[in-house]
Order: C-alpha cells, then sequence, then structure tokens
C-alpha cells in the first residue's frame, strides 16, 4: 500500500546529501556572523518536532562550541509581553514551516534588542527567514506527510554543519564524519525494513517509556512524539537519569520501553538501567548498534556502526520512525493522515 509517511523516510538519504550541498554556503555565512557577535549565551525557539531539534542543539552546541543553549519560552512573548533580554545572545529559530507565529515574534524580538539571530527552516519565503539576521535553509524539498521526518533530519544535519563551521580549525574529522552521515541513513534504513511482526507484539500497548541520554535524548523525545502523531499512544520520553529519580517506579511485568541506545558515553552507562528492566521483566525495544545491548532487549532494531556520538541521533531516529509507523499499521490505524492534526500548526 503506497504511503506519504514512508515514502518521505525514505526520501532522507538523498535529502541530507542535498542538505549537505546547498546548504554549505549559508552555514558558513551564519558560523560568521556568530563568531563576529561572539554571543554570551544561545536561545532557542521552536515548536513540536523542531523543539526536538533544538533539544539536540543544546548538546551539540555545548559539547563541541563551548555554547550555554537554552530553550525559549515562547508564552512570555506572545502572550505575557515579558520578554527576556535577549541582546547578549544568539536567539535561533527553528521551524519546518516557519509560519508559528510565537517562535517569529521571539526571533523578531532579539534582534530588535540587537542580538544575533539565526533562522533554520524549510521555507525561504517564511516570516521565520523574514525575521533573522541569517537563515540557513532545508534542502529537505516539500513534505506533506503530517508527521515531518525527511525535515527533523534536515534540521540536526544543518545544526551539526553550523557546529562544524563555527569550529573550522578544528582537526577531528568532523567533515568526513557528516559526508558519511546520507550513507549511514540509507543502511538503517535497510536493516529495518520489515517491522511489521515486532509491531505486531506491542500493538495492544497504549503506554511506553522511551528513553535516551545525552546526544539522544532528543532521539527520545522524537520518537515518543512520532508514536503518539501516529498511534494516538501515550509515550513519555525520559532521560535513563531522569527515569531513576522517581518514574522508574511505574515500570512492571510487561511495560513497553523503547531504548535509543546508540555507541557513545551515554550508552556505556546504560548497563544498570538494562538490568532493572531486566528484573522487572519489562518488555524492551533496543535500537542500537550494539550487540550486547540489543541481546538483552526483547527485540531490536540495528543501526550501523561506526557513526560518532555526536551524529548519532541523525541516524538512530529512523529506525524509531519506521517503528512509529509499523506500531499505527499493526494498531489498524492510518498514519498518514493522524486525527486532528495538520501540516502546519500556528501558536501563539
Amino acid at each position: 500500500m503506497a504511503s506519504q509517511l514512508l515514502s518521505e523516510i525514505d526520501e532522507q538519504p538523498a535529502a541530507l546529501a542535498r542538505q549537505l550541498v546547498d546548504g554549505a554556503a549559508a552555514a558558513r555565512a551564519a558560523a560568521l556572523r556568530i563568531r563576529a557577535f561572539d554571543p554570551a549565551f544561545v536561545t532557542i525557539a521552536a515548536r513540536g518536532t523542531s523543539d526536538n531539534a533544538a533539544r539536540y542543539a543544546q548538546y551539540l552546541l555545548g559539547a563541541r562550541n563551548g555554547l550555554a543553549v537554552g530553550l525559549a519560552v515562547p508564552s512570555l512573548f506572545t502572550q505575557y509581553g515579558a520578554p527576556p533580554r535577549l541582546g547578549r545572545g544568539l536567539t535561533i529559530g527553528i521551524s519546518q514551516s516557519g509560519q508559528s507565529p510565537d517562535v517569529v515574534e521571539v526571533v523578531a524580538e532579539a534582534r530588535r534588542q540587537g542580538g544575533a539571530t539565526l533562522a533554520i527552516t524549510n521555507d525561504a519565503g517564511s516570516p521565520l527567514a523574514a525575521a533573522a539576521d541569517v537563515h540557513i535553509p532545508l534542502a529537505a524539498g516539500p513534505e506533506r506527510s503530517i508527521a515531518a521526518t525527511k525535515t527533523y533530519t534536515a534540521e540536526l544535519v544543518a545544526i551539526a554543519m553550523l557546529s562544524v563551521a563555527l569550529d573550522p580549525d578544528r582537526s577531528d574529522g568532523a567533515a568526513a564524519a557528516l559526508a558519511a552521515v546520507p550513507d549511514q541513513v540509507a543502511a538503517a534504513l535497510a536493516a529495518n525494513r520489515d517491522l511489521h511482526e515486532v509491531a505486531l507484539a506491542f500493538a495492544g500497548a497504549t503506554r511506553f517509556v522511551v528513553l535516551g541520554r545525552g546526544f539522544n535524548y532528543a532521539t527520545a523525545h522524537e520518537i515518543a512524539l512520532k508514536m503518539k502523531e501516529t498511534s494516538y499512544v501515550l509515550a513519555e520520553p525520559y532521560s535513563v537519569a531522569d527515569l531513576l529519580h522517581g518514574p522508574v517506579a511505574m515500570i512492571e511485568y510487561g511495560f513497553p520501553v523503547v531504548v535509543v541506545a546508540p555507541s557513545g558515553v551515554a550508552t556505556d552507562e546504560l548497563g544498570p538501567m538494562l538490568d532493572i528492566l531486566r528484573w522487572r521483566r519489562a518488555r524492551t525495544l533496543a535500537i542500537s548498534d550494539r550487540d550486547d545491548v540489543l541481546a538483552r532487549a526483547t527485540a531490536g532494531l540495528r543501526l550501523p556502526a561506526g557513526v560518532p556520538e555526536w551524529l548519532s541521533p541523525v541516524v538512530a531516529v529512523v529506525p524509531g520512525q519506521l517503528w512509529a509507523r509499523a506500531l499505527a499499521v499493526a494498531k489498524e490505524l492510518d498514519p498518514d493522515q493522524p486525527r486532528g492534526l495538520s501540516k502546519v500548526t500556528r501558536t501563539r
């Protein structure tokens, strides 16, 4: 059966390859502006899927570029009329459509205050692109599926390109690692084509926990969002650390848990949590390239090996997208037509 969502998931290797080429000049221009401004902090305004890209930026710009990054509170601007002082910082607006008035207002106010501003959108003619000093366009092409996929991974790659451009003299092989991402995404797609049987095993579940830590805290949030949008389940994302601070009490026999665990520092610390899940006899779906993690799970989605941890969210989310779609189909729902949703959401 034809599926708009599946078609756009499959377009991601080509879309990301375009992003690396078409977005390179804009990423360099944005980095020049930011380095000249030398921001004291970074504030990111986003909603929905783009908010999860912002979570990735918190880790990436912090770990690689030493920047203090926080998420904006748009209601302070649009509801309470009490915008914080942004003049000494960089404000980034991330939105696939660039249409949401609250995200636009955060960026516009930062620019009025004299701060540096950047927009990352899939529409160069959008209000958000017009509101910012500089714009990194996404090369995802038209995205018609309501559940965003290729625009999300394009946002992650745009953020990664910006991070690399901010430190052009850093000799850690970052450019080569970025260039390999489209092929690694293609490998993740090829390894997880048929998830119907896996999804059927979880089709009766109505509540899930989705775990990720570090760079892949964003991935946990994004996979949980895709599950909510397409299967109407209660899917709660947590970092492993936050789960241990109380919510772990809800884990019991048969409780379904999705664990995002590509190789890296965060996964090296995952052992005790996997022990808890096994001891409580939870049903665990692991997304990993590590044999030891996959062996301890009820079911697993295989990631390609060799992806640096700082780029792993671009690759790790792809089996999660396929999983969310397969779960909806197993529940006899139409993931192409989520109820009550539209492609562009405008909030204030």
